[in-house]
């Protein structure tokens, strides 16, 4: 019975996850965009290796 407790609280915890990453993922694409209308290369480059952790973290999520 525990097993099937604790199942369900890390599918519930993975949902959650997913939901928090996705509003980054959404948030941190408009900044990117608004960097790349400004021509801001630091904030390009900064905002990209942000993208770069989100996608690894939706992989690893996916993976479970």
């Amino acid at each position: 019975m525990k097993q099937v407790v604790n199942a369900y609280r890390k599918k519930s915890l993975d949902k959650q996850k997913l939901a928090v990453l996705r509003l980054e993922l959404n948030y941190e694409l408009a900044v990117l965009f608004d960097a790349l209308q400004e021509n801001d290369e630091e904030m390009k480059a900064k905002t990209k290796r942000k993208l770069e952790r989100i996608r690894s973290e939706l992989i690893k999520l996916e993976a479970l």
